[in-house]
């Protein structure tokens, strides 16, 4: 009994696939295709014989090129060679691809069968292929289907930007296209100015020159000597434009309004930006030329090289195309009516408009064409699958045209074709190398001005943060609550920086006068209250005995005062251990009992003081 397998290829990985009851799967083919929708009979009916999961998104897109091509892949290949029975006559793969079927079969020596049921059955495969194998979600494999198509049409639509046909090919059709309009407009100025002045269109006959003159002379009659450099420097040549002159004198031409000149010189203004926009795009074509196909242009020329290039569709394309082809390339309906007609078929098509053809005898233009078409072939063959496009194959080409246009109209041997050959390759060689070192040169250029762009931009950021300050810094960490608190303790622990220098300084000013400072004696406010009466009586009588001594004091610090006004002194001391208080310690008293406490000590005083003074 053969044993049928199918084999289905996914974005996560190859499936491979038994079927059971394969007689009635291939007489009943409706109800496999009612079994497909419903899961429960699909699985009935297939079994899941292997899975081999792609390692990373470059395999898949790897394996997916292969599939394509009709090439087996490894990976298809160990899964096959491991999962499949060794008897492989008793096989039969179904796959869905007929090209990788044959590939199959070739190479590792399997029946492969498409079409008919197996189609069916594929068709369920993909349906339920998340229910099929385990871990796999719906989700997961639609992402992979769409990451996987993504890669793939990127891999087939990527090219080199610099060896591009298809600007060729748009750059080409408006090329032809500008020309029929320019000669179309031409002819319109020409019939429309030669109303006024018929005897220009036999002077001149280039449509473009033509066209300038309209513009430039205007109204025939105001045409003078002032005018006769200006005429030639439009027409190049003396002699023309001196007829010009003349004619214009003795002209047959009807007289013409001031508006319908307007419009003839506004026309003729277009027609002369078109001609000049053609000469542009026809440099940026040969550009184009000399980039994508150099070996072609040199050898044909870059119009025709490049309309070879628009009717095959692609350098590609033209490069597949045998020598037989291109020769006929562009004369297809001629082809076609010779073979219908049973008459002599066209021994050239495009490569007509190449000089080669023209220069050579009518007995020997069909040789020519021929041999001319070979080269053609093996030029665009060179242009599109070398890495280092070069002009040097497409030179010793046309010196091959060139020596056999010489053979058929002197007799004089050409060289072989071997020995050319061998000279082209030494000098490619050198081009390359020459063009490989222009590039490497520029490349050092980019990084060495990327490298400096970097190193401003690091001075520029390192220069930012070092013009800020660390204040400044912290003034911007006030988002958050936390931040914001150590923002308000470093500007506290500033500011009463300067006040402990300031007391510093009048700590040290009265023990450079030899003074005692009095500071130490109010630091601790506890010894006040242990004073006794009698100790307060001795010593306001020594103070008020020595008062001349006391201005001394007040000038010397002021704090010296709270001690001779009691008063001030009770008031001053509190603010003074307010300030002495930081924000993290706390006081030894409560306020108010010190403030209490002071001011009975200053009113005993007072009166002891007044009776003092009454005894004296």
């Amino acid at each position: 009994m053969v044993l049928l397998h199918v084999l289905f290829e996914h974005a996560v990985g190859y499936a491979l696939l038994a079927l059971k009851e394969v007689e009635e799967i291939s007489l009943l083919l409706p109800q496999v295709e009612e079994c497909v929708l419903n899961l429960g009979k699909f699985h009935n009916i297939v079994r899941l014989v292997a899975f081999c999961p792609f390692a990373s998104s470059q395999v898949a897109l790897e394996n997916a090129n292969a599939v394509s091509e009709g090439v087996v892949h490894e990976d298809l290949r160990l899964l096959l060679e491991t999962h499949l029975p060794s008897k492989k006559k008793k096989v039969l793969l179904g796959v869905g691809d007929p090209k990788i079927g044959a590939a199959i079969q070739e190479e590792l020596g399997y029946n492969c069968q498409t079409g008919g049921v197996i189609a069916e059955i594929l068709r369920g495969v993909r349906l339920h292929f998340h229910n099929l194998v385990k871990g796999l979600t719906d989700l997961s494999a639609c992402k992979a289907q769409l990451g996987l198509g993504h890669s793939y049409s990127r891999a087939k639509v990527k090219f080199n930007v610099n060896r591009v046909d298809n600007m060729i090919i748009q750059s080409i059709s408006l090329l032809d296209q500008l020309d029929k309009d320019i000669n179309t407009f031409s002819m319109r100025v020409r019939e429309w100015y030669g109303y006024h002045f018929p005897e220009l269109v036999k002077i001149i006959n280039d449509n473009a020159t033509y066209c300038r003159l309209a513009q430039f002379i205007g109204n025939r009659r105001e045409l003078n000597e002032e005018k006769l450099e200006k005429l030639e420097e439009l027409t190049m040549d003396g002699a023309k434009a001196k007829a010009i002159l003349d004619a214009s004198r003795s002209s047959m031409g009807m007289d013409i309004s001031a508006i319908d000149l307007i419009n003839i010189e506004s026309f003729s203004s277009r027609v002369v930006s078109l001609s000049e926009y053609r000469q542009s795009l026809h440099t940026y074509l040969r550009s184009k030329m000399s980039q994508v196909a150099p070996s072609l242009s040199a050898l044909i020329g870059e119009a025709v090289g490049a309309r070879l290039i628009a009717h095959a569709g692609s350098l590609t394309n033209l490069a597949k195309y045998p020598a037989s082809t291109v020769q006929i390339l562009g004369a297809e309906k001629a082809l076609f009516r010779a073979l219908k007609t049973r008459g002599n078929t066209p021994k050239y098509g495009l490569i007509f408009h190449s000089t080669f053809i023209g220069r050579a005898a009518a007995k020997n233009k069909g040789r020519i064409s021929r041999y001319l078409a070979n080269k053609c072939s093996i030029a665009s063959r060179i242009d599109c699958f070398s890495e280092v496009p070069t002009s040097v194959f497409g030179e010793k080409l046309r010196e091959q045209v060139e020596e056999r246009l010489s053979f058929y109209e002197t007799g004089e041997i050409p060289r072989k074709n071997l020995d050319v050959m061998k000279e082209a390759m030494v000098q490619a060689e050198e081009a390359a190398a020459e063009i490989t070192r222009k590039l490497e040169k520029q490349e050092k250029k980019r990084l060495k001005k990327e490298k400096k762009r970097l190193a401003a931009i690091a001075a520029l950021a390192s220069s930012e943060n070092s013009s800020s300050t660390p204040e400044e810094c912290e003034c911007f960490r006030v988002p958050s609550g936390t931040w914001h608190d150590d923002s308000i303790v470093t500007r506290m622990e500033t500011s009463e920086r300067p006040k402990k220098k300031k007391k510093q300084k009048l700590q040290e000013a009265p023990q450079e006068n030899g003074m005692e400072d009095p500071s130490v004696s109010f630091s601790k406010p506890k010894k006040k209250k242990s004073f006794s009466k009698e100790e307060l009586v001795t010593s306001d009588l020594e103070e008020t005995a020595g008062s001349g001594s006391l201005p001394k004091r007040k000038k010397s610090s002021p704090k010296v005062e709270t001690v001779t006004d009691p008063e001030e002194a009770g008031n001053r001391s509190v603010p003074k251990k307010k300030r002495k208080f930081s924000s993290r310690e706390e006081p030894l008293s409560s306020g108010p009992e010190e403030a209490a406490g002071s001011k009975s000590n200053s009113s005993k005083k007072k009166k002891k003081l007044q009776k003092l003074s009454q005894e004296d």
